[in-house]
């Protein structure tokens, strides 16, 4: 029992993760470096909750904060294609900005309830003992962040469009000798992933983290960069990722309960987990890979899209 309720929550609480884990992974595989996905997040979270609360249709208040992380992005896409702005810089500068702007908005709707997700139960195979009530027992929002780490990889690595936007992020001069809009992708490709962004925001605030509250998501954006790190950009190994975090997030929270004296350390420790993981993974990529494992390179090793965070030379169209 304590092992099926662990991964349960495992899986909730790893949601909106896995969302935005995913969105910041398209957007960077197209070139660019969304930084602003801490404070995409966090507004996205008010948004959603507020038009939520307002209409009291939870899918709308999904949808608002999909259409908010997607702005933010086309506006980094537009000051990085159209005005050629540092992309790092625009997305710091916009994280501070939403950060601020979503607690001052927000003051209103702090501790009032909002409109609740239920879970849904897919008939017969929910039955199946201990796996039908640990993977099919969730909300739709749980079963679509599931769904979309295997479709994710599909659309990077087997359709059209999602081709050109790799190939627009990993070498945009070979990309456009070959008739590809680097442009147009790397737009698509950030837009796309700033929806997921705003999607995942809209999750934590009208379901994994219930309600707003001033700084409701802080710190979640800077730990989704980090685990698109960790995954090397590749979705399956990012979801690895997020779950993980997921776990020790879990972990933490029932040893609160048996260390009482450690109740305020405890929460904390997932965060410098992941650094000291992640300095890890940099260990493994700078290494002579000839001297490591084969399943440590293929679970841990990944690169960088070639032109990720750079702009497009001048003479691009």
């Amino acid at each position: 029992m304590f092992f099926e309720n662990t991964i349960i929550t495992v899986i909730s609480l790893s949601t909106p993760l896995i969302i935005a884990v995913i969105g910041e992974t398209i957007s960077e595989k197209s070139g660019v470096i969304n930084l602003s996905a801490e404070g995409t997040i966090m507004i996205s979270a008010l948004t959603g909750f507020v038009f939520g609360y307002i209409t009291d249709i939870a899918l709308v208040g999904f949808i608002a904060g999909t259409i908010c992380g997607a702005s933010i992005a086309f506006f980094i896409s537009i000051c990085d294609i159209k005005l050629r702005m540092d992309q790092i810089a625009v997305g710091f500068v916009l994280t501070i900005l939403c950060i601020h702007l979503s607690n001052y908005l927000g003051q209103d709707y702090v501790r009032i309830n909002g409109p609740l997700v239920t879970k849904f139960s897919i008939p017969i195979i929910s039955e199946i003992p201990i796996l039908g009530k640990v993977l099919f027992n969730h909300s739709l929002i749980t079963y679509f962040s599931i769904i979309l780490i295997p479709s994710s990889w599909f659309f990077i690595n087997k359709t059209n469009l999602g081709l050109s936007i790799r190939a627009s992020g990993e070498n945009p001069q070979a990309a456009r000798s070959r008739g590809i809009n680097v442009k147009k992708m790397r737009l698509m490709g950030t837009v796309i992933g700033g929806s997921l962004l705003g999607l995942a925001g809209a999750t934590f605030s009208l379901y994994t983290k219930y309600g707003w509250s001033e700084s409701h998501t802080a710190n979640y954006g800077w730990i989704v960069l980090a685990i698109v790190i960790f995954g090397g950009w590749n979705p399956y190994r990012a979801a690895v990722g997020a779950y993980g975090f997921g776990l020790l997030q879990v972990l933490a929270i029932k040893a609160q309960s048996v260390t009482l004296a450690l109740s305020q350390i405890l929460p904390l420790l997932p965060f410098p987990i992941m650094i000291f993981i992640l300095i890890f993974i940099q260990y493994i990529n700078r290494t002579d890979r000839k001297n490591l494992p084969n399943f440590l390179l293929s679970i841990l090793g990944g690169n960088q899209p070639e032109s990720s965070g750079r702009k497009l030379p001048e003479d691009f169209k």
